[in-house]
């Protein structure tokens, strides 16, 4: 691809990038460090330069770490976060060149061959990293070479430049691990006396090969050019959003709705290519003098079907301040979820599930998609834990709402009224309430769930009735046996 050019990679090693992310947005004025969980053990996984001066180091167990700076700040690792900062970085490496991949969970690799002459020279390209990431503050440590291997090493070893066609020299004093080779592999070279690179590569190959396998020697070849080593860049995601600029202005309601299904359409077809469906749809509509109005539809499914989304806009676009005019449309899927092809048959309606989707989606779009919940069965004989409570537009309704003995249709939490004995009393007040029992149905006894902690449930098992009241009212009353006392839990319809 670059015939004639030297390759030239550059490593870019965070050693501080997980703590680095943390306090760029919170900075703490002292020890601080991030913590992981590990075999049963809190342990310090990334730490800032305040926490390494008083001694503490990766790895460390944090109780040891409390004793020997008591003033340490931490917080949980958030690796999923990390590494989403991780993609941010190297999304932003591609300004210096196209090729930009991750090295382990704390770094980038680059490969700048025929880029470094847009910076002013290999010098003016790393200074500007330096100085970009430095005014971010991120710690950065750098190494250059002709293989990946070669610059992994030196970033993380001694950080600077190989000259080109000679990593050998480059490398020859540096431990054998900074051949990324395993912790046991290293432990056993050392062993050996095969302590630096040069060592390695004086040795003879074949017992080398006999004893330790081909990974060795391959990593030692890839170090030092006799081995290609590719770099592979990270996947851009697809971008589903689709734009229309207008020849003149428009403000009613039938011309932005007839504008908005135009971009539907070209929008639904990409999705289609993709196999998937929008969750999560922004329409901007950008009036002449410059203001922009959006409009954002969440919907209860994921959908790529133009006719059916369109009328779900209609709201949105009508509530639209079009001032002198709108002269550019952009419609964006913000959100899409996997919606692989359905087989459809004349025997398959599924007319009704869509029209309570549709609902969902336009009760959505006026109280919040979230807000609109439903019950679903919980296999607990526990009254409060017999259900779960979901939202409507990201669970699908299932399981069986199996009960021997019927439960009220609302439930609280229980409330004491005063009686004596075992049975129901034949006279008692709830909620201001004189309430005389015509008729008392049960007992049905539950005990507590040994398996979870409930302080509600403390008081032992629970012997229940179905209570009918000469005033009207079918409540659920309780009895606690083993710490005598009567509570109302429930009303039936």
């Amino acid at each position: 691809m670059f015939d004639g050019l030297n390759r030239r990679v550059v490593s870019l090693w965070f050693p501080k990038l997980a703590s680095e992310r943390v306090l760029r947005v919170r900075p703490v004025e002292a020890p601080f460090a991030l913590t992981i969980l590990q075999s049963n053990a809190n342990r310090l996984y990334c730490l800032n330069a305040r926490a390494e001066r008083h001694g503490l180091h990766r790895g460390m167990s944090y109780s040891d770490a409390r004793a020997f700076c008591p003033d340490l700040v931490s917080v949980p690792v958030d690796l999923h976060g990390v590494q989403r900062f991780q993609h941010v970085l190297s999304r932003w490496a591609t300004r210096y060149c196209p090729w930009v991949g991750l090295e382990g969970n704390d770094g980038l690799v680059l490969d700048v061959t025929g880029a470094a002459h847009l910076f002013g020279g290999e010098c003016g390209l790393l200074n500007d990293i330096r100085q970009r990431l430095g005014r971010a503050g991120i710690t950065v440590r750098i190494g250059v070479g002709d293989t990946r291997g070669a610059a992994w090493a030196l970033a993380r070893y001694r950080e600077g430049v190989a000259s080109a066609g000679d990593m050998l020299g480059a490398l020859e004093t540096l431990p054998v691990a900074a051949l990324r080779l395993t912790e046991q592999t290293d432990q056993a070279l050392q062993r050996l006396g095969l302590r630096s690179v040069g060592d390695l590569a004086t040795a003879a190959r074949a017992p080398l090969a006999r004893r330790f396998g081909r990974d060795l020697l391959m990593r030692l070849d890839q170090a030092l050019g006799n081995q290609p080593e590719d770099i592979s860049p990270l996947k851009t995601p697809p971008h589903y959003g689709v734009r229309m600029s207008l020849p003149e202005p428009i403000g009613l309601v039938s011309d932005v709705m007839a504008g908005t299904e135009r971009l539907l359409q070209r929008l639904c077809l990409s999705l289609n290519a993709g196999q998937v469906g929008a969750r999560v749809l922004n329409l901007s509509l950008r009036r002449v003098d410059q203001e922009s109005q959006h409009i954002e539809l969440r919907l209860a499914r994921p959908l790529r079907d133009a006719a059916r989304i369109l009328p779900l806009f209609e709201r949105g676009v009508a509530e639209v301040d079009a001032g002198y005019g709108i002269d550019q449309m952009r419609l964006e899927a913000v959100r899409v979820e996997p919606l692989p092809p359905q087989q459809v048959s004349h025997a398959r309606n599924g007319s009704h599930k869509d029209k309570l989707e549709d609902l969902v989606t336009r009760l959505g779009t006026r109280i919040g998609i979230e807000n609109i919940q439903r019950f679903l069965p919980a296999d607990s004989h526990i009254p409060e834990r017999s259900f779960i409570i979901s939202p409507a537009a990201y669970s699908e309704p299932g399981g069986v709402w199996n009960s021997a003995k019927p439960r009220p249709v609302v439930l609280f939490p229980p409330e004491p009224i005063t009686g004596q004995g075992a049975r129901p009393p034949d006279f008692f007040r709830w909620r201001r309430m004189s309430l005389a029992t015509g008729r008392a149905t049960g007992p049905e006894r539950i005990a507590p769930e040994w398996w979870f902690s409930d302080d509600n449930w403390r008081s032992g098992v629970r012997d229940y009735w179905k209570v009918e009241t000469k005033q009207g009212r079918r409540l659920w009353l309780f009895y606690t046996p083993q710490n005598p006392g009567w509570f109302v839990q429930g009303e039936f319809a």
